[in-house]
């Protein structure tokens, strides 16, 4: 998942370019570290972030998918690397591997899919052109006939006074909305620009279900997902991966492209753009349209177990060891899609071959350490995050210890070796206890830390510490601001854009020889710093009072003992 994490470099063994960051870097870690951090952060090195990096991005890999040959390479490299440090195996039956159950499902090309107005042609899409779409209820044959409902962004939201559905029942029926969520500048409406879990389409889709719809279908626009059409092609093309279903699922959860849908709702006798500005009222009711969707969804099927790698470093403090801080940072990518011609292997170098190469590191580098800091340190390189944060949201409900005694999660996703940034983003930091040491570490390494640069993108509820924050475990990825040494701010945006709009979830995401992961291990000794401080702290780390995850924090410590 897109979440750029670049480093800028504080040791000694750097040249003299960085002197000066060195410097500053020294006196924080002086002032909070210990001699035996110090000397283990020091460790860290680029190069073997890049040999990490080069393997795993490796055609031989073949893109690392979940559930297939190289994904499980990758999970078996990893544990490896944790072995040979000699960490604490956490996951099952005394190994490093956690088994998660997962199901498969490939729409096949046996599906159809119509849109039926009430006067005039049915229109046929075209898969992956037209429309994107999974059967949820992991069956391999289910049939829909259901009339459509336009139902806006899909959110009822009773604290921000947000309804869309007013009561409407929708059961049987197929829900056409939007993604994302109203837009607003007031940070106590949605918090303003920032996209909640309320925009994202795995809500809508949840929702959808528990209010007991047969079908969800999102319409896309790139501004609003904050990502072109072919993300969401590449993203569907092949075999979706589920944890094994519990409780209500979708017979069609999909999208459309924009202009499709713009015919669906004129064959209504209805205006899209007039939709699109009554949805964004608070007043805005539910519309029936006179299109009905008839779907024949044909699945294979495909139960299959993957693996999260889930490693520990036991505390040196007697009392503390019980409790931990936690790393995580996902494996998995899209695959190998042997239907496709030309270059088909998503190799995933950025996303996320370089978050795995940053975990590895720092886990040699704790494990390098003469004394192991006062509570104990997790690692956890989780499967299936691609395919909706699954092996995450796994590793959330069945932790190596209770959520409750885990005091933070520091996440890494994504780290473009692209150079040495002056600002770090910590988005979602500010929400945790932890906020101080995180304002005083950047400012020692003379990062300053910047707001999100896309808030409306949604990136805290598109990555792996979003699954952990679910259930408590104050959590947030670390990743660079958009201005690097001897580059201007727009340099680093248009190198973002780039990115996003050529090689995110596309087969050029390819390790390079020039690639410079000097940063990348720049980063990684901060956040082992972070980590490091984390383990020492006097108490837990808890949620700002008032957050969305703060129930779920007091209800895990609860039940830690």
């Amino acid at each position: 998942m897109r979440k750029s994490l670049v480093g800028f470099s504080v040791v000694l063994m750097l040249t003299a370019i960085w002197a000066a960051p060195r410097k500053q870097a020294q006196s924080w870690a002086s002032a909070h570290l210990p001699e035996e951090a110090m000397a283990a952060m020091q460790k860290i090195d680029p190069e073997r972030i890049r040999a990490h990096v080069k393997f795993l991005a490796d055609d031989l890999l073949e893109g690392r998918g979940t559930g297939q040959r190289g994904g499980d390479i990758a999970a078996k490299y990893i544990a490896t690397q944790f072995e040979l440090d000699g960490l604490k195996p956490m996951g099952d039956n005394g190994g490093y591997l956690q088994k998660v159950p997962l199901v498969g499902i490939t729409t096949l090309p046996e599906t159809t899919f119509s849109m039926v107005p009430e006067h005039g042609a049915a229109m046929d899409l075209k898969f992956l052109d037209d429309y994107v779409a999974t059967d949820e209820t992991q069956q391999p044959v289910a049939d829909v006939d259901a009339p459509i409902v336009f139902v806006g962004y899909g959110i009822e939201a009773p604290e921000y006074h947000w309804d869309d559905y007013k009561g409407m029942d929708v059961r049987g029926k197929v829900l056409l909305m939007l993604v994302n969520e109203p837009a607003s500048e007031d940070v106590k409406f949605f918090k303003g620009r920032a996209l909640t879990y309320y925009g994202r389409w795995t809500y809508k889709y949840e929702e959808a279900a528990r209010k007991g719809a047969v079908g969800a279908i999102l319409i896309h626009r790139t501004d609003m997902a904050s990502y072109p059409w072919d993300v969401v092609r590449n993203s569907d093309s092949g075999e979706k991966s589920y944890l094994k279903a519990e409780g209500p699922k979708l017979k069609v959860a999909g999208w459309i492209q924009f202009e499709v849908a713009r015919q669906l709702v004129s064959d209504s006798g209805l205006n899209l753009d007039n939709l699109l500005a009554e949805a964004r009222s608070p007043d805005f009711h539910p519309m029936p349209l006179s299109v009905t969707l008839k779907a024949h969804m044909v699945s294979k099927v495909r139960p299959f177990q993957s693996n999260n790698v889930v490693a520990m470093l036991p505390g040196s403090d007697p009392k503390l060891r019980g409790e931990a801080v936690m790393y995580t940072a996902h494996y998995d990518h899209l695959g190998i899609r042997p239907d496709m011609p030309g270059d088909n292997i998503y190799n995933g170098a950025d996303d996320n071959a370089t978050g795995c190469g940053i975990l590895m590191e720092l886990a040699r580098a704790f494990s390098l350490a003469a004394k192991a800091p006062k509570r104990s340190v997790i690692f956890a390189s989780v499967t299936a995050e691609e395919q909706g944060l699954l092996g995450s949201e796994y590793l959330g409900r069945h932790p190596p210890i209770p959520a409750g005694k885990i005091t933070l999660d520091l996440n890494y996703d994504d780290l473009p070796p692209l150079g040495a940034p002056e600002e770090v983003e910590v988005s979602g930091a500010e929400r945790t206890t932890f906020y101080p040491v995180v304002e005083a570490m950047a400012q020692e390494f003379r990062l300053g830390i910047v707001p999100d640069s896309h808030p409306e993108a949604g990136y805290y509820y598109r990555s792996d510490h979003f699954s952990l924050a679910r259930v408590g475990i104050p959590a947030f990825s670390v990743s660079e601001g958009m201005k690097y040494k001897g580059h201007t701010e727009e340099w680093g945006l248009r190198q973002a854009e780039e990115y996003t709009a050529k090689h995110y979830h596309q087969p050029s995401d390819e390790y390079h020889p020039d690639m410079d992961f000097t940063g990348d291990a720049a980063m990684a000794r901060f956040g082992f710093a972070l980590g490091w401080q984390a383990a020492t702290e006097p108490k837990l780390i808890g949620w700002q009072t008032g957050d969305e995850f703060e129930a779920a924090r007091v209800k895990s410590e609860m039940g830690k003992h």
